[in-house]
Protein backbone atom coordinates (compact mmCIF):
# COMPACT_ATOMS: atom_id res chain seq x y z
CA UNK A 1 0.00 0.00 0.00
CA UNK A 2 1.26 3.45 -0.92
CA UNK A 3 0.56 5.86 1.94
CA UNK A 4 1.87 8.94 0.17
CA UNK A 5 -0.58 11.49 -1.23
CA UNK A 6 -1.19 15.23 -1.46
CA UNK A 7 -1.61 15.56 2.30
CA UNK A 8 1.57 13.70 3.27
CA UNK A 9 3.52 15.84 0.80
CA UNK A 10 2.08 19.09 2.16
CA UNK A 11 2.65 18.14 5.80
CA UNK A 12 5.93 16.30 5.11
CA UNK A 13 4.83 13.19 6.99
CA UNK A 14 5.14 9.50 6.14
CA UNK A 15 1.63 8.47 7.13
CA UNK A 16 -1.55 10.61 6.93
CA UNK A 17 -2.41 9.90 10.55
CA UNK A 18 -2.89 12.92 12.80
CA UNK A 19 -3.30 12.87 16.55
CA UNK A 20 -6.22 15.08 17.54
CA UNK A 21 -5.35 18.12 19.68
CA UNK A 22 -6.64 17.94 23.25
CA UNK A 23 -7.17 21.24 25.02
CA UNK A 24 -7.59 21.86 28.72
CA UNK A 25 -4.38 20.12 29.74
CA UNK A 26 -5.07 16.72 28.12
CA UNK A 27 -2.28 17.05 25.54
CA UNK A 28 1.29 16.12 26.34
CA UNK A 29 4.71 16.62 24.82
CA UNK A 30 5.26 12.88 25.12
CA UNK A 31 2.22 11.93 23.02
CA UNK A 32 2.71 14.63 20.39
CA UNK A 33 6.35 13.64 19.97
CA UNK A 34 5.57 9.92 19.84
CA UNK A 35 3.08 10.31 16.98
CA UNK A 36 5.32 12.72 15.06
CA UNK A 37 8.39 10.54 15.47
CA UNK A 38 6.46 7.49 14.26
CA UNK A 39 5.79 9.28 10.98
CA UNK A 40 2.39 10.84 11.64
CA UNK A 41 1.62 14.32 12.95
CA UNK A 42 1.30 14.98 16.66
CA UNK A 43 -0.81 17.89 17.88
CA UNK A 44 -0.99 19.92 21.07
CA UNK A 45 -4.14 21.76 22.19
CA UNK A 46 -2.98 25.12 23.55
CA UNK A 47 -6.17 27.18 23.85
CA UNK A 48 -5.80 27.27 27.65
CA UNK A 49 -2.21 28.56 27.56
CA UNK A 50 -0.87 32.11 27.71
CA UNK A 51 1.42 33.79 25.19
CA UNK A 52 4.58 32.94 27.13
CA UNK A 53 3.42 29.39 27.86
CA UNK A 54 2.95 28.79 24.13
CA UNK A 55 6.50 30.00 23.48
CA UNK A 56 7.80 27.52 26.05
CA UNK A 57 5.59 24.77 24.66
CA UNK A 58 6.89 25.21 21.12
CA UNK A 59 10.49 25.08 22.29
CA UNK A 60 9.74 21.77 23.99
CA UNK A 61 7.99 20.40 20.91
CA UNK A 62 10.85 21.46 18.64
CA UNK A 63 13.27 19.67 20.94
CA UNK A 64 11.29 16.43 21.12
CA UNK A 65 9.63 16.16 17.71
CA UNK A 66 11.73 14.97 14.77
CA UNK A 67 9.15 15.98 12.22
CA UNK A 68 5.92 17.90 11.71
CA UNK A 69 3.67 18.81 14.63
CA UNK A 70 0.76 21.20 15.15
CA UNK A 71 -0.24 23.65 17.85
CA UNK A 72 -3.99 24.13 18.07
CA UNK A 73 -5.98 27.18 19.20
CA UNK A 74 -9.65 28.13 19.43
CA UNK A 75 -10.59 31.13 17.29
CA UNK A 76 -11.65 33.96 19.60
CA UNK A 77 -15.13 34.13 21.06
CA UNK A 78 -16.13 37.00 23.34
CA UNK A 79 -19.71 35.88 24.07
CA UNK A 80 -18.92 35.53 27.76
CA UNK A 81 -18.56 39.29 28.13
CA UNK A 82 -22.34 39.71 27.94
CA UNK A 83 -22.96 37.19 30.71
CA UNK A 84 -24.10 39.16 33.78
CA UNK A 85 -23.90 38.45 37.49
CA UNK A 86 -27.67 37.97 37.47
CA UNK A 87 -27.30 35.34 34.74
CA UNK A 88 -24.66 33.59 36.80
CA UNK A 89 -27.01 33.30 39.77
CA UNK A 90 -29.31 31.16 37.60
CA UNK A 91 -26.38 28.91 36.74
CA UNK A 92 -25.41 28.56 40.40
CA UNK A 93 -28.96 27.54 41.30
CA UNK A 94 -28.86 24.63 38.84
CA UNK A 95 -25.63 23.15 40.18
CA UNK A 96 -25.92 24.05 43.87
CA UNK A 97 -27.37 20.62 44.83
CA UNK A 98 -24.37 18.84 43.28
CA UNK A 99 -21.86 21.01 45.14
CA UNK A 100 -23.77 20.41 48.37
CA UNK A 101 -23.85 16.67 47.69
CA UNK A 102 -20.05 16.72 47.52
CA UNK A 103 -19.88 19.01 50.56
CA UNK A 104 -17.94 21.76 48.79
CA UNK A 105 -18.79 25.47 48.46
CA UNK A 106 -20.47 26.85 45.36
CA UNK A 107 -17.84 29.05 43.64
CA UNK A 108 -18.32 32.71 42.86
CA UNK A 109 -18.40 33.87 39.26
CA UNK A 110 -14.91 33.36 37.78
CA UNK A 111 -12.94 36.49 36.94
CA UNK A 112 -11.46 36.27 33.46
CA UNK A 113 -8.38 38.08 32.18
CA UNK A 114 -7.12 38.88 28.68
CA UNK A 115 -3.88 36.96 29.22
CA UNK A 116 -5.25 33.92 27.38
CA UNK A 117 -6.94 35.86 24.58
CA UNK A 118 -6.75 34.52 21.02
CA UNK A 119 -4.87 37.63 19.88
CA UNK A 120 -2.14 37.13 22.50
CA UNK A 121 -1.91 33.42 21.73
CA UNK A 122 -1.74 34.08 18.00
CA UNK A 123 1.11 36.51 18.55
CA UNK A 124 3.06 33.66 20.13
CA UNK A 125 2.27 31.32 17.21
CA UNK A 126 3.57 33.84 14.68
CA UNK A 127 6.67 34.45 16.76
CA UNK A 128 7.65 30.85 17.41
CA UNK A 129 6.58 29.46 14.00
CA UNK A 130 5.47 25.86 14.60
CA UNK A 131 5.30 23.71 11.44
CA UNK A 132 1.48 23.72 11.57
CA UNK A 133 -1.04 26.07 13.17
CA UNK A 134 -4.38 24.29 13.50
CA UNK A 135 -7.55 25.89 14.77
CA UNK A 136 -11.20 25.22 15.58
CA UNK A 137 -14.38 27.23 16.22
CA UNK A 138 -13.95 29.58 13.28
CA UNK A 139 -11.76 31.02 10.56
CA UNK A 140 -9.03 33.54 11.45
CA UNK A 141 -8.91 36.80 9.52
CA UNK A 142 -7.44 36.59 6.03
CA UNK A 143 -4.45 38.65 7.16
CA UNK A 144 -3.58 35.99 9.73
CA UNK A 145 -3.55 33.17 7.16
CA UNK A 146 -1.36 35.32 4.89
CA UNK A 147 1.02 36.06 7.76
CA UNK A 148 1.31 32.33 8.50
CA UNK A 149 2.18 31.64 4.85
CA UNK A 150 4.85 34.34 4.92
CA UNK A 151 6.44 32.67 7.93
CA UNK A 152 6.24 29.14 6.51
CA UNK A 153 3.50 28.02 8.92
CA UNK A 154 0.98 25.60 7.42
CA UNK A 155 -2.66 26.12 8.44
CA UNK A 156 -5.26 23.49 9.21
CA UNK A 157 -8.88 24.42 9.98
CA UNK A 158 -11.79 22.28 11.15
CA UNK A 159 -15.31 22.09 9.71
CA UNK A 160 -18.49 20.35 10.83
CA UNK A 161 -20.45 21.12 7.64
CA UNK A 162 -19.87 21.62 3.92
CA UNK A 163 -20.53 25.34 4.35
CA UNK A 164 -17.79 25.66 6.97
CA UNK A 165 -15.38 23.68 4.78
CA UNK A 166 -15.98 26.06 1.87
CA UNK A 167 -15.27 29.05 4.13
CA UNK A 168 -11.98 27.44 5.18
CA UNK A 169 -11.02 26.81 1.57
CA UNK A 170 -11.87 30.41 0.68
CA UNK A 171 -9.47 31.44 3.45
CA UNK A 172 -6.78 29.37 1.69
CA UNK A 173 -5.95 26.97 4.50
CA UNK A 174 -3.59 24.12 3.59
CA UNK A 175 -5.87 21.29 4.77
CA UNK A 176 -9.37 20.88 6.19
CA UNK A 177 -10.42 18.55 9.00
CA UNK A 178 -14.02 17.45 8.47
CA UNK A 179 -15.27 16.22 11.83
CA UNK A 180 -18.36 14.10 12.22
CA UNK A 181 -20.69 14.09 15.19
CA UNK A 182 -19.19 10.79 16.39
CA UNK A 183 -16.12 12.63 17.71
CA UNK A 184 -15.43 13.00 21.40
CA UNK A 185 -14.92 16.38 23.03
CA UNK A 186 -16.27 19.69 21.79
CA UNK A 187 -18.41 20.09 18.70
CA UNK A 188 -16.45 22.81 16.94
CA UNK A 189 -19.21 24.26 14.73
CA UNK A 190 -18.91 27.98 14.02
CA UNK A 191 -21.48 28.92 11.36
CA UNK A 192 -24.52 27.71 13.30
CA UNK A 193 -25.34 26.28 16.71
CA UNK A 194 -23.56 22.91 17.12
CA UNK A 195 -26.89 21.20 17.85
CA UNK A 196 -27.83 21.95 14.24
CA UNK A 197 -24.63 20.49 12.81
CA UNK A 198 -24.68 16.86 13.92
CA UNK A 199 -23.66 15.15 10.69
CA UNK A 200 -22.05 11.71 10.71
CA UNK A 201 -18.79 11.05 8.87
CA UNK A 202 -20.17 8.65 6.29
CA UNK A 203 -22.30 11.52 5.00
CA UNK A 204 -20.02 14.47 5.78
CA UNK A 205 -16.72 13.29 4.28
CA UNK A 206 -17.81 12.67 0.66
CA UNK A 207 -19.88 15.86 0.64
CA UNK A 208 -16.93 17.94 1.81
CA UNK A 209 -14.58 16.18 -0.63
CA UNK A 210 -16.96 17.01 -3.48
CA UNK A 211 -17.24 20.66 -2.40
CA UNK A 212 -13.56 21.60 -1.97
CA UNK A 213 -10.22 21.02 -3.69
CA UNK A 214 -8.21 21.39 -0.48
CA UNK A 215 -7.06 18.05 1.03
CA UNK A 216 -9.64 16.73 3.50
CA UNK A 217 -8.81 14.97 6.76
CA UNK A 218 -11.56 12.81 8.30
CA UNK A 219 -12.17 12.98 12.05
CA UNK A 220 -14.72 11.47 14.39
CA UNK A 221 -15.42 7.82 15.10
CA UNK A 222 -12.10 6.50 13.77
CA UNK A 223 -10.30 4.13 16.12
CA UNK A 224 -8.79 1.40 13.94
CA UNK A 225 -7.51 0.63 10.45
CA UNK A 226 -11.00 -0.10 9.14
CA UNK A 227 -11.96 3.48 9.96
CA UNK A 228 -8.91 4.82 8.14
CA UNK A 229 -9.63 2.70 5.08
CA UNK A 230 -13.28 3.79 5.07
CA UNK A 231 -12.31 7.46 5.31
CA UNK A 232 -9.95 7.12 2.36
CA UNK A 233 -12.54 5.30 0.27
CA UNK A 234 -14.87 8.22 0.98
CA UNK A 235 -12.24 10.58 -0.44
CA UNK A 236 -10.31 11.79 2.61
CA UNK A 237 -6.54 12.12 2.24
CA UNK A 238 -5.91 11.38 5.91
CA UNK A 239 -7.47 10.96 9.32
CA UNK A 240 -7.37 12.72 12.67
CA UNK A 241 -7.85 10.44 15.67
CA UNK A 242 -8.64 11.78 19.13
CA UNK A 243 -10.17 9.44 21.72
CA UNK A 244 -7.99 6.42 20.91
CA UNK A 245 -4.83 8.50 21.32
CA UNK A 246 -6.26 10.06 24.48
CA UNK A 247 -6.46 6.53 25.93
CA UNK A 248 -2.72 5.98 25.42
CA UNK A 249 -0.43 6.12 28.43
CA UNK A 250 1.46 9.07 26.90
CA UNK A 251 -1.55 11.40 27.00
CA UNK A 252 -2.18 13.72 29.94
CA UNK A 253 -5.67 12.36 30.63
CA UNK A 254 -6.16 11.20 34.21
CA UNK A 255 -5.83 7.55 35.19
CA UNK A 256 -9.57 7.53 35.92
CA UNK A 257 -10.33 8.90 32.46
CA UNK A 258 -8.22 6.25 30.74
CA UNK A 259 -9.82 3.47 32.78
CA UNK A 260 -13.25 4.70 31.71
CA UNK A 261 -12.23 4.63 28.03
CA UNK A 262 -11.41 0.92 28.39
CA UNK A 263 -14.58 0.16 30.38
CA UNK A 264 -18.27 -0.40 29.66
CA UNK A 265 -18.88 3.26 30.55
CA UNK A 266 -17.51 4.13 27.11
CA UNK A 267 -20.38 2.26 25.47
CA UNK A 268 -22.76 5.19 25.93
CA UNK A 269 -21.93 8.82 25.25
CA UNK A 270 -23.96 12.02 25.48
CA UNK A 271 -23.73 15.56 24.14
CA UNK A 272 -23.73 18.12 26.94
CA UNK A 273 -22.89 21.76 27.65
CA UNK A 274 -22.98 21.32 31.42
CA UNK A 275 -19.25 20.95 31.98
CA UNK A 276 -17.78 23.70 29.79
CA UNK A 277 -20.61 25.80 28.37
CA UNK A 278 -20.00 24.41 24.89
CA UNK A 279 -21.57 21.29 23.42
CA UNK A 280 -19.25 18.32 23.83
CA UNK A 281 -19.44 14.53 23.65
CA UNK A 282 -18.50 12.57 26.74
CA UNK A 283 -19.50 9.50 28.69
CA UNK A 284 -23.04 9.36 30.03
CA UNK A 285 -23.45 10.85 33.51
CA UNK A 286 -26.23 11.57 35.95
CA UNK A 287 -25.35 15.26 36.06
CA UNK A 288 -25.37 15.59 32.26
CA UNK A 289 -28.79 13.95 31.98
CA UNK A 290 -30.35 15.85 34.86
CA UNK A 291 -29.20 19.24 33.56
CA UNK A 292 -30.00 18.59 29.89
CA UNK A 293 -33.05 20.85 29.94
CA UNK A 294 -31.15 23.73 31.57
CA UNK A 295 -28.82 24.54 28.64
CA UNK A 296 -30.22 28.07 28.29
CA UNK A 297 -29.25 28.88 31.89
CA UNK A 298 -25.66 27.66 31.68
CA UNK A 299 -22.74 30.05 31.69
CA UNK A 300 -20.84 30.41 28.39
CA UNK A 301 -17.34 29.10 27.85
CA UNK A 302 -14.95 29.55 29.63
CA UNK A 303 -16.98 30.67 32.68
CA UNK A 304 -18.90 27.40 32.93
CA UNK A 305 -15.75 25.29 32.80
CA UNK A 306 -13.97 27.28 35.50
CA UNK A 307 -17.10 27.25 37.65
CA UNK A 308 -17.32 23.43 37.40
CA UNK A 309 -13.64 22.75 38.05
CA UNK A 310 -13.90 22.24 41.82
CA UNK A 311 -16.94 19.99 41.42
CA UNK A 312 -15.11 17.83 38.90
CA UNK A 313 -12.05 17.55 41.14
CA UNK A 314 -14.15 16.65 44.17
CA UNK A 315 -16.10 14.05 42.21
CA UNK A 316 -12.84 12.43 41.08
CA UNK A 317 -11.42 12.42 44.61
CA UNK A 318 -14.57 10.82 45.97
CA UNK A 319 -14.99 8.38 43.08
CA UNK A 320 -18.35 9.92 42.19
CA UNK A 321 -17.90 9.28 38.49
CA UNK A 322 -21.63 9.59 37.83
CA UNK A 323 -21.17 13.34 38.27
CA UNK A 324 -18.56 13.57 35.50
CA UNK A 325 -18.62 13.23 31.73
CA UNK A 326 -15.25 12.04 30.46
CA UNK A 327 -14.54 13.17 26.89
CA UNK A 328 -15.14 10.14 24.72
CA UNK A 329 -16.01 9.47 21.08
CA UNK A 330 -18.53 6.91 19.91
CA UNK A 331 -15.88 4.41 18.77
CA UNK A 332 -14.12 4.14 22.13
CA UNK A 333 -15.26 0.49 22.53
CA UNK A 334 -12.93 -0.36 19.61
CA UNK A 335 -9.83 0.82 21.49
CA UNK A 336 -7.32 -1.91 22.34
CA UNK A 337 -3.85 -0.33 22.43
CA UNK A 338 -2.53 1.48 25.50
CA UNK A 339 0.63 2.96 24.01
CA UNK A 340 1.07 5.38 21.12
CA UNK A 341 3.59 3.12 19.39
CA UNK A 342 1.41 0.04 19.75
CA UNK A 343 -1.64 1.90 18.47
CA UNK A 344 0.16 3.55 15.56
CA UNK A 345 1.67 0.24 14.47
CA UNK A 346 -1.72 -1.45 14.65
CA UNK A 347 -3.32 1.32 12.57
CA UNK A 348 -0.79 0.82 9.78
CA UNK A 349 -1.12 -2.97 9.76
CA UNK A 350 -4.93 -2.95 9.93
CA UNK A 351 -5.30 -0.36 7.17
CA UNK A 352 -2.91 -2.19 4.86
CA UNK A 353 -4.75 -5.45 5.59
CA UNK A 354 -8.10 -3.94 4.61
CA UNK A 355 -6.76 -2.60 1.31
CA UNK A 356 -4.98 -5.89 0.56
CA UNK A 357 -8.24 -7.75 1.10
CA UNK A 358 -10.05 -5.31 -1.18
CA UNK A 359 -7.38 -5.86 -3.86
CA UNK A 360 -7.79 -9.64 -3.58
CA UNK A 361 -11.56 -9.31 -4.03
CA UNK A 362 -11.07 -7.10 -7.07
Amino acid sequence: MNWKNDLTQILKISYPIIQGPFGGGYSSISLSAAVTNLGGMGSFGAHHLSHDEILTLDNQLKTNCKGTYAINLWVKNDNYKDFSNQDFEKTKAIFKPYFEELNIPVPDKPVLTEGHSFDNQLEAILKTKPPVFSFVFGVPDESIIKECKKRGILTLGTATTVEEAVLLEDAKVDAIVATGFEAGGHRVAFEDEPENNLIGNISLIPRVVDAVKTPVIAAGGIADGRGIAAAMVLGAKGVQIGTAFLACQESNASIAHKKVLFSQKAEKTVLTKSFTGRLARGTDSTLARETLQDASKLAPYPIQGQFMRSLRNAALQNNRLELISFWCGQSAPLIKSKTAKGFFTALKMETESVFNEMADIA
